[in-house]
């Protein structure tokens, strides 16, 4: 998990480059990786979970898009961003998509 909050005037680029990643993500379709991406209610803090089977391997630092997005978060920021390992304890038809 990774969090990190945007300047207020950032928010709108930073969904951008967000949905970006999403586009490739669906025209790419790689295997073993779940993405998933949240605003908070404060309207400038974002979440984003991912999982991938691979413990070595995650598909989606490959991505041309996710390298861009990840170039130019950290200069929206207000709050860096922080990960999170997360270990599953159970989960029932998350994000089910």
């Amino acid at each position: 998990m990774v969090r990190y909050t945007v300047r207020p005037d950032a928010v709108v680029e930073n969904e951008r480059d967000i949905r970006r990643v999403f586009d490739e993500l669906a025209s790419s379709r790689p295997s073993g990786l779940g993405y998933a991406s949240f605003k908070l209610a404060d309207g400038v803090s974002f979440v984003h979970i991912v999982s991938h089977e691979r413990a070595d391997t995650n598909p989606l630092v490959a991505l041309p898009a996710f390298k861009a997005f990840t170039a130019a978060v950290e200069a929206r920021c207000v709050e860096r961003p922080v990960v999170t390992p997360l270990t599953e304890v159970g989960a029932y038809q998350v994000f089910g998509s």
